[in-house]
């Protein structure tokens, strides 16, 4: 017997965006078109240098992230940009993962007596 494979929101996830780690990285550098310095982001997604750079690596293999060094005041500056191709991607990775969440708060089983969905806790 042939199983049909129904396709879900979930299989439109970008895995190289869904690692939270590069989520945050990715979200940051949305917010900074012209980029940040790598102690900027490794501060503001609470990563250590070894860490970033780690994600920092596969990012800029897959063309999503452009590292450009440079001397500022004769100290080396790293800095990281989204490219356009990377802002694409996670523009459609973000539209697939909202899909998903409306998908499973649409599958939420309704509270007894509320007649509404259950909230979903945010932190």
């Amino acid at each position: 017997m042939k199983t049909t494979h129904r396709t879900s929101s979930r299989d439109s996830l970008d895995r190289l965006f869904h690692e939270p780690s590069r989520m945050a990285i990715v979200s940051a550098l949305c917010a900074a078109p012209k980029g940040l310095a790598f102690t900027e982001l490794r501060d503001l997604c609470h990563l250590t240098d070894g860490n970033l750079n780690r994600h920092v690596k596969m990012l800029q293999l897959e063309g999503a992230v452009e590292v450009a060094k440079a001397f500022v005041d004769l100290k080396p500056r790293t800095t990281l940009r989204l490219t356009n191709d990377g802002l694409r991607r996670f523009s459609a990775y973000l539209d697939a993962l909202s899909d998903v969440l409306s998908e499973a708060q649409s599958a939420l089983p309704s509270r007894a007596g509320s007649g509404g969905r259950l909230a979903m806790a945010r932190t």
